[in-house]
């Protein structure tokens, strides 16, 4: 029998598997302290809102665009608002979400009726957007709702998220090259 070699083995791989854990472990941690998460986003939603304001800020004087300029400006305030009051940040969070629905959906709906003028499938994005709006209007009516929908979401993309890294490494694992 030859000696086995092996070829093209990932030592990378072993962060997959590191990474996938923690962020498994992070995504269940996430479920069950929503005060925690909602304040983590509020800082991280108030960085980017910097980052992006000040993206258009500077865009507005390659473009000469006014409008670039307000809304880098506005961008810039509401991350400094954001990043400056976590707690307030966290509590408006859930409203900002439902606004968020509620836009989505009416947008839903106005578009499955211009599908159904053009003879496109339109009942699905109807559903969907009724749907949008009374979830908005249950967040609305019950804050609550809102914090644990928020802090559900981002855990179960953080808890997926880790549990693909480590598929991803025990599948790299098996797909070794070797060679004799």
């Amino acid at each position: 029998m030859a000696d086995v070699k092996v070829v093209n083995e990932n030592p990378a791989s072993l962060w997959h598997l590191a990474g996938g854990i923690i962020m498994a472990l992070l995504g269940i941690y996430i479920w069950f302290n929503p005060a925690v998460s909602l304040m983590a986003l509020a800082l991280y939603l108030g960085i980017v809102f910097i980052v992006v304001g000040a993206g258009y800020f500077m865009a507005s004087f390659s473009f000469r665009s006014g409008w670039y300029l307000v809304v880098g400006l506005l961008d810039i305030l509401v991350g400094v608002v954001f990043v400056s009051n976590l707690g307030v940040s966290a509590v408006s969070l859930p409203i900002i979400f439902a606004l968020w629905c509620m836009a989505v959906g009416v947008v839903q709906i106005v578009t499955a009726f211009q599908f159904k003028n053009t003879g496109l499938p339109w009942y699905w994005s109807l559903v969907a957007g009724i749907l949008g709006v009374l979830f908005a209007f249950l967040i609305l009516a019950y804050p609550a709702l809102g914090v644990y929908t928020l802090t559900a979401l981002m855990g179960a993309y953080i808890l997926l998220y880790g549990v693909v890294e480590v598929i991803e490494y025990f599948d790299h694992r098996r797909h070794v090259v070797v060679a004799e």
